[in-house]
């Protein structure tokens, strides 16, 4: 059976490539490449569901930039 998670993908002050699946607790991973993130983050949500046989999945509605003085 197959399942759809949205992954969160942002790039650190470094480079790297950091992905995140809220769905799953502690479901991340990180590489130099979108290419080998994608192979990583897929490998990471396989190891996670052998783990996690209960998860929640909440609806993605969007992302939004909110700006605050500091």
């Amino acid at each position: 059976m197959k399942k759809e998670f949205q992954v969160i993908i942002e790039k650190d002050a470094d480079g790297w490539l950091i992905a995140d699946v809220p769905a799953l607790k502690g479901c991340h991973t990180q590489a130099k490449s979108y290419d080998s993130l994608m192979e990583r983050i897929i490998e990471a949500i396989e190891l996670c569901l052998e783990v996690q046989k209960d998860f929640h999945q909440n609806q993605f509605i969007g992302i939004q930039n909110v700006m605050v003085e500091s």
